[in-house]
């Protein structure tokens, strides 16, 4: 743990902090619908590494999320992209594919189990935001989560704080950057309205180049072409792949 980081947990909640396992490597999980990723994603996942000594945060833009049955949510190949956009400048920060190319509806579960088999080596280690910590008893195979991965729940200004009871495999944490939020972006595009500085530069790109957001374009069924695959990827990255995820 980053001594210096004692600071980001918030007052009045629990943080708790599960050993090394010898020969395991420490890896960050951070899921996501990503529509679009913004800074107080990345801004979490760094500080989660930080202070839980994780060796790699590897960002899993959910397929179908079933939480937003019904819902607006950009397609899935134009999520996964700008987060691969949003991440490349990190080497300590991967992309996974599981959850796109996985049929049906996208559950947690299914993600930790498939990261499980593909990642035997790894200490998981599931970052989501504090607002939907609250709902983690409801979530599919609620028993089973705390025994794939320890929970780490991040905040935004001004939200309580309180973890899941019966379990003490959840730590919550305070992280300023968490008050962006990708609903307020979405709306800000859609209005005409500058994103600079609240999501990337080449994400703000991104966006543009394709029309999301605007005049729900971000609803269009036309997928992009893009091979479908298990790995933990850098697409469009000049560094080669760390991991084989």
């Amino acid at each position: 743990m980053n001594p210096n980081a004692s600071s980001t947990v918030a007052e009045g909640t629990e943080l708790h902090i599960p050993p090394r396992q010898p020969g395991k490597t420490r890896l960050g999980v951070m899921g996501g619908t990503f529509d679009p990723i913004h800074h107080g994603h990345l801004v979490a996942a760094s500080e989660v590494a930080s202070v839980f000594d994780l060796d790699e945060v590897v960002f899993v833009p959910t397929g179908k999320p079933w939480q937003k049955a019904g819902k607006q949510v950009s397609d899935a190949e134009h999520r996964y992209l700008m987060t691969v956009v949003a991440t490349a400048s990190n080497p300590r920060f991967t992309v996974s594919r599981v959850d796109i190319d996985r049929e049906g509806p996208t559950y947690t579960i299914d993600t930790l189990r498939d990261l499980a088999r593909l990642r035997p080596d790894a200490q998981l280690f599931f970052i989501t935001g504090a607002d939907v910590m609250g709902e983690i008893l409801t979530w599919k195979g609620t028993d089973e989560l705390w025994d794939h991965a320890h929970f780490v729940g991040v905040t935004r200004p001004g939200h309580e704080l309180a973890a899941p009871g019966g379990s003490s495999s959840v730590s919550l944490l305070n992280v300023p950057a968490m008050a962006i939020s990708s609903t307020d972006c979405r709306a800000r595009v859609e209005e005409g309205k500058p994103v600079w500085y609240l999501v990337p530069d080449g994400v703000v790109q991104y966006i543009n180049k394709y029309g999301l957001y605007v005049h729900d374009a971000h609803t269009s069924t036309t997928p992009l072409a893009v091979q479908p695959s298990n790995a933990i990827s850098r697409t469009d990255r000049e560094n080669p792949p760390r991991s084989t995820l």
